[in-house]
């Protein structure tokens, strides 16, 4: 008796102990990001004397780093881009999960091996081949080339997430479809991909996050002023501190890139809990 009791004495330690170091963590975080956030709205002068928000508010903040470094025009490239990558992956990859979660057919263990192992492979790898299949399709400095690119780099994940949250969903689902005279197709579209809802917005956000903050194919393939994305916009503002000095801009420019994924993740983040819940257990 006296054992269990030393136990759960030994849990109840753990738990304050835990709790203590997340309530920590959260403190640190909020007035880490709520600094960013005051200095955005101060001059570079109070940001290095420590007084930020001193002489109140400066919205003229954001509206320089709008007009001076193109911010808007970057915003707008990175939002395009990610937007139809996003869609593109789901539209390519919800499909082929759901038939690899649940069709058996030769060959089928070593496409989902195939796929899978490519998360293992660095993508400075491939940078070199991409670039030339890139350059003799001339797609090159183009859209289509960096939305191309982001699709093919997304899923490897996206099959990964989604084969497990697939495998959850019965399968009787989809023959009752089929008795009632939908294809296997329109069995998917109608049935099957509407129930999928929570796995399909999770790894979209997962994706979003990722391709919204990515630098590098970025720089190799729309590394110009009027394609350029958001985080290349940011490095350039990063680079003009050392003659301007204007780190008021620079943090208003980071809030800029910070926010869209912020609350993204605030208005559905019991979406995303519940999408990777759902496909934590088979069903």
């Amino acid at each position: 008796m006296k054992t269990w009791k030393k136990k759960l004495e030994e849990l109840k330690i753990l738990h304050r102990i835990g709790r203590l170091n997340l309530i920590l963590w959260v403190i640190f975080t909020i007035v880490a990001i709520g600094w960013v956030f005051c200095a955005s709205f101060s001059t570079s002068k109070e940001i290095f004397s420590d007084k930020v928000l001193a002489s109140g508010f400066h919205l003229n903040n954001y509206v320089r780093v709008m007009k001076t470094y193109n911010i808007a025009k970057y915003f707008m490239n990175s939002l395009i881009y990610t937007g139809f990558a996003c869609v593109g992956v789901i539209v390519l990859i919800a499909p082929a999960s759901y038939v690899l979660a649940n069709y058996a057919f030769k060959g089928r263990n070593i496409i989902r091996s195939a796929y899978i192992s490519t998360m293992g492979i660095p993508g400075i790898m491939l940078m070199i081949p991409l670039f030339m299949i890139i350059s003799k399709l001339g797609l090159n400095k183009t859209p289509v080339a960096i939305i191309l690119i982001y699709v093919c780099t997304s899923a490897p994940f996206t099959i990964f997430y989604l084969l497990s949250f697939f495998s959850t969903i019965p399968k009787s689902i989809q023959e009752a479809a089929l008795i009632d005279g939908c294809s296997h197709i329109k069995a998917f579209w109608r049935t099957i991909f509407p129930l999928a809802q929570p796995g399909l917005i999770t790894v979209t956000i997962f994706n979003f996050i990722s391709l919204w903050n990515e630098y590098m194919w970025a720089l190799v393939f729309v590394n110009t002023d009027r394609r350029r994305t958001l985080s290349l916009g940011l490095q350039a503002i990063v680079d003009g501190m050392k003659n301007s000095g204007d780190w008021a801009g620079l943090f208003a420019a980071v809030v800029i890139v910070f926010v869209p994924t912020f609350i993204l993740y605030i208005l559905l983040s019991e979406k995303i809990m519940s999408g990777i819940t759902g496909g934590a257990v088979k069903g």
